[in-house]
């Protein structure tokens, strides 16, 4: 079962190569947006993907209530609105709720659903009622054939643009593993599917007030991900992981991203037949 290729703003999903989506954890300050957007844009160019920029206005779902949240909905649409008009790249980002999504709506090109909220079916509704594409990251506690329900849901308010993101599964505690057959299964269904190369190497409240992880093994896992075959590669890098306000462990270092992503294109003509 395939999937009819849609558009991103002026990106084609379904096309010749993966989306990649690509940017910071968080909306750590307007400057470090524009400056982490401008080299990841650059880095991009250089190797020809089709790019959709990242970043998130609300870390509403964090371990401790210490820990760093962002600039709200409304500021930091504002912003990732004005990186995606005058840098001339779709942007997404995650919603939490109804409300936000209408917000989010008039600047965002990609709506992401976040994994613990992935069967809200208001939340689901809301963002597909947008008429935007819409990303949902899979619960940690779903089996990949449960992603067909959230599908039917999304169909049925009227969205079939739309993706599943395969971001790894609980596995005892702190810890999570991800199952590459589940790329094969998701996509089986007719369901276009990324894989999250740096929230599948999480290792959940691990550091105690904080999340850990094993941020090296992410483009091992891309890299498997890529010949499994998927249709987008979401990754977080940050131009100086170890001092990253959210989820540094996790995130690739940006002077290492050009380097991985051509590693990671040759993978996917040498797997395709490109």
């Amino acid at each position: 079962m395939t999937f009819e290729p849609f558009q991103i703003g002026s990106v084609p999903v379904g096309g010749p190569l993966p989306v990649f989506i690509l940017g910071p954890c968080a909306l750590e300050s307007e400057e470090f947006a524009w400056e982490m957007a401008r080299s990841v844009k650059e880095i991009a160019a250089k190797t020809g993907i089709p790019l959709i920029f990242k970043a998130s206005y609300d870390k509403a779902n964090r371990t401790s209530i210490s820990s760093f949240r962002g600039p709200g909905v409304k500021e930091g649409c504002r912003i990732l609105g004005e990186i995606g008009k005058q840098l001339d790249v779709p942007v997404t980002t995650d919603i939490h709720t109804a409300e936000h999504a209408e917000i989010a709506a008039e600047h965002i090109d990609l709506l992401q659903i976040p994994a613990f909220l992935c069967r809200q079916t208001d939340l689901l509704e809301a963002a597909a009622r947008t008429g935007r594409a819409v990303n949902v990251k899979k619960g940690q506690f779903l089996a990949p054939w449960d992603t067909v329900n959230i599908a039917e849901k999304l169909r049925a308010f009227g969205c079939h643009s739309f993706f599943i993101t395969e971001r790894g599964t609980t596995f005892g505690y702190n810890n999570l593993v991800a199952d590459m057959r589940s790329l094969f299964w998701i996509r089986k269904e007719g369901i276009p599917v990324i894989f999250d190369a740096t929230h599948s190497v999480q290792r959940p409240g691990g550091l105690g007030g904080s999340t850990g992880g094993d941020g090296e093994l992410a483009p091992v896992l891309a890299r498997a991900a890529i010949a499994t075959g998927i249709d987008g590669l979401f990754m977080e890098t940050h131009s100086d992981p170890a001092t990253a306000m959210s989820d540094g462990p996790n995130q690739i270092p940006l002077e290492f991203l050009e380097d991985i992503l051509v590693r990671l294109i040759a993978i996917h003509h040498a797997s395709h037949g490109a």
